[in-house]
């Protein structure tokens, strides 16, 4: 028999050495062609975790207003401002932050920041690996981002250090990169899953609130000091085929733009000195104008990739209509429906201004925005994290099936808007603890008056 399969096989391979080489090499390209073609190139989400601060850490209204009356670093003008700013921004009584802030007078030293950046990420982090039975050591890749307080050594060494992550695993922290980290820091980890196959990557999002107090009296530096609160979350990504079956979401697409290359739009959000030399951010009355303009530049790009043809055909009719026909009839381009293609909408939480002026925009439902409003609502302005919140409080409320897409959309210095879709690809359990477990039955409130 054998002498039978040798006869067999040398009828199909020519004798010649060089074609037996050839023949060789021929069905080792096909087989990593074959390989390359048919290994996974998705990015799964098997889970996420955000920051629940203890509740020593609440600060309410009454108690900031008594603060900063209490600094006596304010003159009557610019304190009314910051009352104003407080009861308008959709804050409500139970956001926190750090206890070096709930002290007179702040103590803002590098060693409180760390202790904050510390509290925060060893906590998600923990919660994340112990809650999924990961082993620290399992982990492949870790980014984080954290905008305003770049330490040395860097936040991914205090990660590594505090857990044992292997000594061969590809770190990266990023900063400055203001607001919209979070989904940077998604993109960055996805291009490395791409990379490194069968891979898990944890990525971490987070903003130090600590060391970023402004002390000055310029009000368009004040207003981070009203809104920003402590957050951060920890997000378990794979590209490993086989944990598809437990992955709560797909990443579908991530769209990035950045137009720094206008003057106004690259000032928009800015740290700087004031006039007496203290340190903080402006944000400039262009901010909402600025954020417009980004949101419709990455809009053109990610529509096409998510709206129904129908939408699409809608919306380009409109414009030859107003643009080319010079239709009087034609008023406005049509605003393109996302509902008829999503389900679900994560709005950075950067203030009532911008998740209304975004609805607005979108053509959204009011209850489309109900996330972002929320998660405003309970913990603040938690910069990059916030879009995590926000689909944390979706899961919560037993709104999250299986099938449904849901778009993050966050906006940060630069100025950069980011937007990226996951596909819900599990059965959610809302009754699954996370940050809004224990107060998911008094959402959604009623909002203050604007």
């Amino acid at each position: 028999m054998e002498t039978a399969l040798l006869r067999s096989f040398s009828s199909i391979i020519p004798e010649s050495p060089i074609s037996l080489t050839h023949f060789l090499a021929a069905t080792v390209l096909i087989i990593v062609v074959l390989c390359f073609t048919f290994r996974s190139k998705s990015t799964y989400l098997i889970d996420f975790t955000c920051y629940l601060p203890p509740e020593s850490l609440r600060i309410a209204k009454e108690s900031y207003i008594e603060h900063i009356e209490m600094s006596k670093l304010y003159d009557k003008e610019t304190y009314s401002f910051q009352v104003k700013v407080l009861e308008r921004s959709g804050i409500g009584e139970e956001s926190c932050v750090p206890i070096a802030l709930h002290e007179l007078p702040p103590h803002s030293s590098l060693h409180a920041a760390r202790k904050e950046t510390e509290m925060v990420l060893f906590s998600v982090v923990n919660d994340l690996l112990s809650k999924n039975k990961i082993n620290p050591k399992s982990i492949d890749i870790l980014v984080s981002n954290c905008s305003l307080f770049c330490p040395t050594p860097s936040i991914t060494s205090m990660v590594i250090n505090k857990f044992g992550f292997r000594s061969n695993i590809k770190s990266v922290n990023l900063s400055g990169m203001g607001c919209s980290a979070g989904i940077l820091s998604i993109s960055l980890a996805k291009d490395l899953l791409k990379v490194h196959q069968n891979s898990l990557a944890l990525v971490l999002s987070m903003e130090a609130v600590t060391p970023n107090g402004y002390m000055g009296t310029k009000k368009s530096m004040l207003l981070p000091n009203l809104l920003f609160r402590m957050g951060g979350a920890a997000i378990l990504l794979s590209s490993r085929k086989r944990d598809k079956r437990i992955a709560k979401y797909k990443l579908q697409h991530i769209v990035r733009t950045h137009i720094g290359s206008d003057d106004e739009a690259y000032q928009s959000v800015f740290q700087q000195l004031d006039e007496a030399g203290h340190v903080g951010v402006s944000l400039s009355r262009a901010l909402i104008p600025v954020a417009t303009k980004a949101l419709r530049t990455n809009i053109s790009k990610l529509g096409p990739l998510v709206l129904p043809y129908s939408e699409q055909l809608r919306y380009v009719w409109s414009i030859i209509h107003k643009k080319v026909l010079l239709l009087p009839s034609q008023k406005k381009i049509y605003a393109p429906n996302f509902n008829s293609a999503l389900q679900h909408f994560c709005i950075h939480a950067g203030g009532r201004a911008v998740i209304d002026g975004i609805v607005d925009s979108l053509r959204l439902d009011k209850e489309d925005g109900e996330a972002s409003r929320m998660t405003l609502h309970r913990f603040g302005n938690t910069s990059s994290s916030s879009i995590w919140y926000e689909l944390c409080y979706l899961e919560a409320k037993g709104r999250m099936n299986k099938g449904n897409q849901v778009w993050q959309i966050a906006f940060g210095s630069g100025f950069k808007c980011n937007s990226a879709i996951w596909k819900c690809i599990s059965d959610i359990d809302p009754t699954e603890r996370n940050a809004w477990s224990d107060r998911t039955y008094l959402y959604p409130i009623d909002e203050v008056p604007k």
